[in-house]
């Protein structure tokens, strides 16, 4: 594998457990550089024990964590110094000022003096970086979290639920402001959420995570296309039980929905003008007839809802 197709981070066959009870089971996740990868599952399903595990706080039962190509293990020290993180809610000292607190970060970690205004500024922080922490909105004492872990410039962002319990102005800047740190400034992003109608307004890839299993892992498109191999004809008649007796072979699969509401799988445009032809031959009234998708919440429950 060339480099330039070299995962930033990557898991192969990750295990890990409290006491006897499993929690995460051969995990193997890949996160390609200058991806924002959406890491979904429903609370509990193993999310904030892995991003735990990707930065060494937790040690895996078994297998390995990956980071820029090393082994975690062996190079955590080195390796972490790229990755910024925000887990949960930030630490902030509430009796200093936005700024104060990026200054003490930064002096500990002896980052250079420049960074503290580069940061409030990415983070949209500038105008209100005089004001004690303890003024803050909740939204802006996540931004000021996110500001923190940017301080080092970090190739890799691992965020656990940055938006968990923002209100929707919050959420609305949140994922603006991950999608322009993703696109204008080249960060990575491993961004944990059970929300996929928030995340997929800001991501380009997708692992979904359901007890402790990926389920699904691929580019936004492929869980698109989930969606449309599970397409459905929906019929809209008179007498939805009587028709299937008429057409039994154009409505195989078909289950009545309501008196006058036929559902089957979509096969192509060719049957369902085969099948409105027949209704028509066979004295039927046909109301509508349409294709419906599967939003990407839907298939995410379908997925998640597959693994007991």
């Amino acid at each position: 594998m060339s480099a330039s197709t070299a995962p930033l981070l990557e898991t192969h066959d990750l295990n890990f457990g409290f006491g006897k009870r499993p929690i995460l089971h051969t995990l193997n996740l890949r996160v390609e550089p200058g991806s924002i990868y959406g890491f979904l599952g429903p609370n509990g399903a193993g999310k904030s024990t892995t991003m735990r595990l990707l930065l060494g706080l937790l040690r895996p039962a078994s297998g390995t964590v990956q980071l820029f190509g090393h082994d975690l293990a062996r190079h955590r020290v080195a390796l972490l110094g790229r990755v910024g993180a925000l887990i949960e809610s930030p630490s902030l000292y509430d009796h200093l000022t936005g700024r104060e607190n990026v200054e003490a970060i930064r002096r500990l970690r002896g980052v250079p003096a420049h960074r503290t205004a580069e940061v409030l500024a990415l983070v949209g922080l500038t105008a209100d970086a005089h004001r004690p922490a303890r003024e803050y909105s909740l939204g802006m004492r996540q931004r000021l979290g996110l500001a923190l872990a940017l301080l080092p410039d970090p190739d890799l962002l691992l965020l656990d639920e940055p938006t968990n319990g923002l209100d929707p102005t919050g959420i609305i800047e949140m994922r603006a402001l991950l999608r322009r740190l993703g696109h204008e400034h080249g960060k990575t992003i491993v961004v944990s959420s059970h929300l996929i109608s928030e995340i997929e307004k800001t991501v380009t890839h997708v692992g979904v995570l359901q007890a402790g299993r990926l389920v699904f892992q691929g580019s936004l498109p492929d869980l698109q296309r989930l969606q449309t191999g599970r397409a459905q004809l929906v019929l809209e008649t008179e007498n939805a039980a009587a028709c299937r007796l008429l057409l039994p072979e154009l409505l195989a699969g078909a289950t009545v929905a309501t008196p006058g509401t036929l559902r089957l799988p979509w096969l192509s445009r060719a049957h369902a003008a085969e099948l409105a032809a027949g209704l028509v031959a066979a004295g039927q009234p046909l109301y509508e007839l349409r294709q419906e998708q599967p939003n990407l919440e839907d298939t995410f429950l379908h997925l998640t809802e597959a693994v007991v």
